[in-house]
């Protein structure tokens, strides 16, 4: 049932909606649409009945009425896609029509209270236009209330004799038929706005970490916090800059892309935060926002598995790839930065040592500084490379991972 919902769903979305249109567009167009044409369809039932029982009285034209006019701005929406010239023919018809036929059945009592229809011109206002033009619309709704009670005595001389089943069956359908046409419509409306919600919440987390992400939510303005052990991990691609200049750029983008996704794909195994690309480096941290205890194994592990994925892209696609991986371990500043495109970020020389660890790194090696060998030596097996001069800084000691111990 779920499926076949979904699969009448697409095919209304395909028909009513066109390819350029935004979610919001997208979505008020099918809301609009299954809402009009639950009326369009009741139209007819409605004066069906309304022949069967009366015959062709002056009601069953006013009802008919609504069912061309409704039926032709629906041809008008299907070949042009246009959502004006669908919402203003039905909030006019939805809001007018069953005020006619009510007077035209004797009033609120003889024609089974059919005005309650007349609700959904306001109601769905609220959901396709502003707050004001709501209003608007409710006022009007207001002002024909006002009317029909005030000329009801006058309109009940014009009520049809009717045996009590017959008024009761009349009040049903006046109460059964809009509360379904206001039921659908909000379930698609409310579904629709769902969706779009989980897409921008995997958005949101596609850019932030999930505790950050919720800060972010509830407002606080400056995120931002001290980790006091944290493994930072740059990766680059040896040779990228050459490989760009030999290579169509569409089929660079796809190669990189096709590289980070998979790197994408592995950093979350491990359960750590990508933090950023930049041009063929990328660069991940374990440790934060949440502290973990194994953040210099689990980068090690990802580091390893990063090497390992490359050499086999390289030969599916019969292009020469290697990483250069620098790894460091120490104090950083996370936090949330810019108004626009924000972007959470790292900060502190634990960062720039680790990227000064890849950029003076060896071709297919992960060079690690000591504070991180030190979190490894007992659980992985690590090679002394010795003291090397790093570029801003002191010369250093620095040791290249192998693998995991046995």
């Amino acid at each position: 049932m779920k499926r076949t919902l979904s699969e009448l769903r697409a095919r209304v979305e395909r028909v009513g909606t066109l390819e350029t249109d935004s979610f919001e567009e997208r979505r008020n167009k099918v809301t609009l649409l299954v809402l009009s044409g639950i009326c369009f369809f009741a139209s007819i039932v409605w004066g069906t009945m309304y022949l069967a029982i009366l015959g062709p009285t002056i009601t069953v034209f006013i009802t008919y009425g609504f069912t061309l006019v409704i039926g032709a701005a629906l041809c008008v929406f299907f070949a042009t896609k246009r959502f004006a010239l669908l919402l203003y023919p039905f909030f006019l018809m939805i809001l007018w029509n069953p005020i006619a036929m009510q007077w035209s059945l004797g009033g609120f009592a003889a024609s089974g209270v059919l005005m309650t229809w007349s609700m959904l011109a306001p109601l769905c206002a609220l959901m396709f236009q502003t707050v004001r033009a709501a209003l608007w619309w409710f006022a009007a709704y207001l002002v024909l209330l006002a009317v029909s009670l005030a000329l009801d005595q006058q309109f009940q001389p014009l009520a049809p004799p009717l045996s009590q089943q017959i008024s009761m069956l009349f009040f049903a359908m006046n109460i059964v038929g809009p509360s379904v046409a206001i039921f659908l419509t909000m379930l698609y409306f409310v579904k629709a706005f769902q969706r779009e919600h989980e897409r921008s919440e995997n958005l949101l987390l596609n850019i932030l970490p999930a505790p950050i992400a919720e800060r972010l939510k509830e407002g606080d303005e400056v995120i931002a916090n001290a980790n006091d052990d944290v493994t930072i991990l740059f990766a680059d691609i040896v040779g990228f800059t050459e490989m760009a200049a030999q290579r169509d750029p569409e089929q660079l983008v796809v190669l990189l892309n096709g590289v980070f996704s998979a790197f994408d794909h592995l950093t979350a195994r491990y359960g750590l935060e990508k933090i950023k690309t930049i041009g063929d480096a990328y660069m991940v941290a374990a440790g934060l926002p949440e502290p973990r205890p194994d953040h210099a194994e689990a980068a090690a592990s990802l580091a390893l598995d990063m090497r390992a994925e490359a050499k086999r892209i390289s030969e599916e696609v019969g292009v020469p790839l290697s990483l250069r991986v620098g790894i460091n371990t120490g104090p950083v500043v996370a936090g949330v930065i810019g108004a626009r495109k924000f972007a959470y970020d790292l900060w502190g020389d634990a960062v720039n040592t680790a990227s000064r660890m890849e950029s003076h790194g060896v071709e297919d090696c992960i060079q690690l500084t000591e504070s991180t060998y030190q979190h490894l030596k007992s659980a992985f097996e690590c090679e002394e490379r010795g003291v090397i001069a790093v570029k801003g800084k002191a010369d250093m000691k620095t040791y290249f991972l192998i693998g995991k111990r046995s």
